[in-house]
């Protein structure tokens, strides 16, 4: 299974390359520039403002749960600090099939609006000092080891808070929990970015795992609501597929050509680095 799964990713990457290749030189509609300047000049940038960074957790599970860092599994390294501009650049890409409606593809990942928000309120409201990905590792003894690692960069950061996004839910619950509580213990105010597995009715758990230290939190909503999506005049694919697949069940197509899915099953439905359309705003 996996040398077959590596012979796919393989001809993903290459197909990615080949399209890509072939709109390389095209002129942009748009063009915004982001700079990112040294650590030594970014920590002692805008006094006075509250000093951020960004935990990025990439899904790192194995055989079909793996994302690269500059073609690197996640899985095998110690979490790190990264440029954003860095990410955008391409520098993490996709190759996990984790449940739709978290899943970070490639394209998200160039465009994460965890980076570009904290850009948005940079010497305004915070100042933005770097970004630290980290990995989502089956095991406890990975899981404690990559959380304490992380951590200890923000700490060296000398940041006084960060945000923490997720990738996936259950087993990865353990890793935010983790970084959350590691983070606050050592006076780091800690926001976390998750969705919610809270059942069809929200009066379930919402994560596998909790603290009381986690006592901000930003949800990209409950992948568990049900959802039907009308029928279409025109299907491209097999929706038989639609009964197997994480949030279906037997009947979810339905005699007049409808779906009755949970969100779960709809890509990006409630991305955990809120690339959605669920928004919020305080009155």
């Amino acid at each position: 299974p996996h040398q077959c799964e590596a012979c796919f990713r393989l001809a993903g990457l290459r197909t990615a390359h080949y399209l890509a290749a072939a709109c390389k030189d095209a002129v942009a509609d748009k063009v915004e520039e982001f700079d990112f300047p040294p650590f030594s000049e970014a920590m002692h940038a805008h006094p006075g403002l509250p000093r951020v960074a960004y935990i990025y957790m990439l899904q790192s599970q194995g055989l079909l749960h793996d994302t690269w860092v500059y073609g690197v599994d996640a899985k095998r390294i110690l979490p790190t600090m990264i440029s954003p501009t860095e990410v955008m650049d391409g520098a993490i890409i996709s190759g996990n099939c984790v449940s739709a409606c978290d899943k970070n593809n490639t394209y998200v990942h160039l465009n994460n609006p965890v980076i570009r928000s904290l850009y948005e309120h940079h010497g305004k409201d915070l100042n933005f000092v770097g970004v630290i990905i980290t990995n989502e590792n089956v095991t406890l003894a990975d899981k404690k080891r990559s959380s304490s690692y992380a951590v200890k960069l923000a700490r060296m950061l000398g940041v006084d808070a960060v945000v923490i996004s997720e990738e996936g839910f259950g087993n990865p619950d353990a890793d935010l929990i983790m970084n959350c509580r590691k983070s606050e213990q050592a006076g780091i105010r800690t926001v976390l970015i998750t969705d919610e597995f809270a059942g069809r009715d929200g009066s379930s758990q919402s994560l596998a795992d909790s603290c009381p230290e986690g006592d901000a939190c930003v949800t990209a909503g409950n992948a568990n609501e049900v959802i039907i999506l009308p029928p279409m005049k025109k299907i491209i694919g097999d929706q038989a597929p639609a009964e197997t697949i994480a949030g279906g069940f037997f009947g979810s197509v339905r005699e007049d050509g409808s779906l009755e899915v949970e969100l779960q099953a709809i890509l990006g439905a409630t991305n955990e680095l809120g690339f959605n359309r669920i928004g919020g705003r305080t009155l």
